[in-house]
């Protein structure tokens, strides 16, 4: 589910340019969204990956409340909320056995 989620997130940086980016009422410095992630709902970051143009996508949710926020920072640090949502479940699922085509 998280891949699926990077996945998407990383298809809507593709559509955006980095100066649209920083101009984004939704967006940030990194330590300003981090800390407000926390301060605000409780979120820590779970998950991160490497997107397209060197972007890191992080994903950040809440043990408590389930609240999550999926993020974008460019190479210019500037951090861009992509979704955020409720009912944050960590799940390690094991890839199917080979030749199972399930």
């Amino acid at each position: 589910m998280i891949k699926r989620l990077l996945t998407g997130a990383t298809a809507a940086l593709m559509l955006l340019t980095g100066p649209a980016l920083a101009q984004a009422a939704n967006c940030a410095p990194r330590d300003a969204v981090v800390e407000r992630l926390a301060s605000s709902y409780g979120e820590t970051r779970q998950s991160m990956g490497l997107g397209a143009n060197n972007a890191v996508i992080e994903v950040f949710a809440s043990d408590k409340s389930g609240s999550w926020t999926i993020t974008v920072t460019g190479t210019n640090g500037i951090t861009c909320l992509v979704a955020s949502g409720q009912a944050f479940e960590a799940m390690a699922e094991s890839l199917p056995a080979l030749g199972n085509d399930a």
